[in-house]
């Protein structure tokens, strides 16, 4: 439990850090934001509300709901509107700005391995790309693929993008399965 919920604040964290960088936020938060500007809730709200929707994805999947799911999508939206509350708005100097979108990155990659390795439950989102990988998809071509996907949708919807978000979108994938290999603990539904 307590690496289930150190890996989802540490992920919130992460996904803050990238929104304050102003250089183009993650693919689900560009989707988020997307829908934030048209219906006038929070960005962790919007995040809560689509992850409860992905779930219904898992249904012809057959991906298991499991306690560190449900836990996924409320504390990190939760853990979000707060992180953005504290961090300064002004993102600061462009080197500043490049140390926050690359540190948010390792922290949802770093995040992302201690709580689907927690083998609580991978989140909504998780769910796809470990529901892929147990069906013998490469778990980093199948997470970049989802991430471009809802990248474009966000877009379309009037999210903001920019490099920073690119460099999430191919670099994520890779991040989160270093960090799961590494932690030690991959999970039996996932098939690396």
């Amino acid at each position: 439990m307590p690496r289930l919920l150190l890996g989802l604040v540490l992920f919130g964290i992460g996904i803050a850090f990238t929104a304050v960088s102003e250089l183009g936020l993650a693919p689900w938060e560009v989707f988020h934001q997307g829908i934030s500007r048209r219906t006038g809730l929070p960005l962790g709200t919007v995040g809560i509300i689509a992850g409860a929707l992905v779930l219904l994805a898992w249904i012809p999947l057959r991906e298991r709901v499991g306690l560190g799911t449900l836990l996924n999508f409320t504390i990190i939206g939760i853990d979000i509107d707060v992180t953005l509350i504290i961090l300064p708005e002004e993102a600061g100097s462009l080197a500043w700005r490049w140390v926050a979108v690359v540190g948010g990155i390792l922290m949802v990659g770093v995040g992302s391995g201690l709580y689907i390795g927690a083998g609580l439950g991978p989140g909504p989102r998780d769910g796809l790309m470990t529901a892929f990988a147990r069906r013998g998809y490469k778990m980093r071509r199948t997470r970049t693929l989802i991430e471009v996907a809802v990248l474009v949708i966000g877009w379309t919807m009037g999210g903001t993008i920019g490099p920073g978000t690119v460099l999430f979108a191919f670099g994520v994938g890779p991040t989160v399965e270093y960090f799961l290999l590494r932690g030690g603990g991959v999970p039996r539904y996932v098939d690396l």
